[in-house]
């Protein structure tokens, strides 16, 4: 059984700004067998975001899905590329399933998440 988790202050959670994007491009990461990157849309700009989701998604079924992206997370170096924000999915304890958060229904690339 996991510990439960630190109990953060609402003014916290409103540092995370968090977006709806729509993958326009996705492929494998050439140096890691576990990395899919993704060119973004954002509304205002496109975004380039690494992650772990080979095994559990093939690139070209990412194009055109809407994801919930956090946008003010510090760019990271992923074994040679930029990743520019982070993706929120949901797995199961074993990582045996992975699963992207989306929307229910299209929104404008950029739109809030709150």
């Amino acid at each position: 059984m996991s510990e439960a988790p630190e109990v953060i202050e609402f003014d916290d959670f409103l540092k995370l700004k968090m977006r709806v994007g729509t993958v326009v491009e996705a492929e494998a990461h050439p140096k890691a067998d576990k990395l899919i990157v993704l060119q973004v849309d954002l509304g205002s700009e496109k975004r380039q975001i690494i992650a772990g989701l080979r095994g559990y998604y093939e690139p070209e079924a990412l194009v055109g899905k809407q994801i919930v992206v956090v946008v003010n997370l510090a760019p990271r170096m992923m074994r040679g590329l930029e990743s520019q924000g982070m993706l929120l999915a949901g797995s199961t304890d074993d990582h045996e399933q992975v699963v992207i958060l989306t929307t229910e229904r299209a929104l404008p690339p950029g739109s809030a998440i709150s």
